[in-house]
């Protein structure tokens, strides 16, 4: 049953009873939100999907196979529209990039823009990040892991609810290969403050190296893409954290 569907007693009784649940902490890689398809989103999915989407269901996936190619592979979770991941397959022809993201018109909308692009070097999941980790993504066979932005569930009761926690930065690190980088960005504060304590307590285990030279956080690198919100943001005064760590072990 959709969300959309949902009759609104049973959906409260639904979310009283995750509340009281253990699975309720199990955390996931999205809030879903249900939105309509534009007609250009959804033609791009029809034209695009059979060549650059990729199934869960369909279980692990050979990257020389996926892309045509053995080349460095970046994977993005929770890429929103799409623009900056577009942009960054773009500069970087010679790696390969797979997004992540649940949101359909996201999805279509990224679609759409690496048409636009002529952006070849681009595959996508419409799926929950963390599943698509655990079944799709072999371990060692990444370079970068990127996730910018994502839902910073401001408010403290929720907090156990944030993507960035020591059990899901564990699976990362295993897919990546050693070398291998994991970019995380935010705007708010509290969260960047909670990325930084998750992987300096990672770190101090001898997993990972900070490559920031101040041993925090470090400037916008210039291949993440500077968007529209983040330009808004800085014009009223609002901070952005990124950080970069190395994979050690």
């Amino acid at each position: 049953m959709s969300e959309s569907n949902t009759p609104p007693e049973t959906q409260k009784n639904l979310e009283e009873a995750q509340e009281k649940g253990r699975y309720i902490r199990q955390i996931r890689s999205f809030v879903k939100r249900e939105g309509r398809l534009t007609k250009g989103q959804a033609a791009a999915l029809e034209r695009s999907w059979p060549s650059m989407g990729l199934e869960h269901a369909n279980g692990p996936i050979d990257l020389t196979k996926v892309f045509g190619r053995s080349a460095d592979t970046i994977v993005e979770i929770g890429f929103g529209m799409g623009h900056s991941l577009v942009a960054m397959a773009a500069a970087a022809p010679d790696k390969n990039f797979i997004g992540i993201e649940v949101h359909r018109p996201g999805v279509g909308a990224c679609l759409m823009e690496a048409e636009q692009q002529s952006v070849t070097n681009l595959r996508v999941y419409e799926h929950d990040a963390v599943e698509v980790f655990r079944d799709c993504i072999a371990d060692e066979s990444l370079a970068g892991v990127q996730v910018f932005f994502p839902d910073p569930w401001h408010k403290k009761r929720h907090h156990k609810r944030r993507l960035i926690q020591p059990e899901f930065v564990e699976k990362l690190r295993a897919k990546l290969r050693i070398g291998g980088v994991l970019h995380l960005a935010t705007d708010w504060e509290n969260y960047a403050e909670h990325m930084l304590e998750v992987m300096q307590a990672a770190e101090q285990e001898g997993k990972w190296e900070n490559l920031s030279a101040s041993n925090d956080f470090i400037p916008r690198p210039e291949e993440r893409p500077l968007t529209k919100f983040e330009k808004r943001g800085e014009r009223l005064g609002h901070g952005v954290w990124d950080l970069k760590f190395r994979r050690r072990t």
